[in-house]
């Protein structure tokens, strides 16, 4: 199994992972938040759209830029990662981690 061995945040706001293989991916952080993995989210992700002529309304978390506030290691096989909107119970294993995101390319 493959593992993280450096995190990394860029200036452009990317989280950056280094894998044991020595491998780079970097990752959105909206992409992250979007398919967080608890069971809140994904009940959230299969309920029907909403009115689209309602009138959405935003809180004032949800008029800042997105963020990841921290990462804390779950076992040997995941992170939790807290969002800077308050989320912070979706435990994002290394191989969810893998499928999502893109290689940074070294050439």
């Amino acid at each position: 199994m493959t593992y993280p061995t450096a995190l990394k945040l860029d200036d452009g706001g990317r989280l950056l992972i280094t894998w044991s293989d020595q491998v780079t991916w970097s990752y959105r952080v909206r992409e992250l938040r979007d398919a967080c993995p608890c069971a809140t989210c994904r009940e959230k992700r299969n309920t029907p759209p909403a009115d689209p002529f309602a009138l959405p309304l935003l809180s004032k978390v949800e008029l800042e830029p997105l963020r990841i506030g921290g990462m804390k290691p779950v076992g040997n096989y995941a992170y939790s990662i807290a969002f800077s909107d308050g989320h912070d119970t979706g435990i994002f294993t290394f191989e969810l981690l893998r499928e999502l995101g893109a290689e940074v390319s070294t050439s």
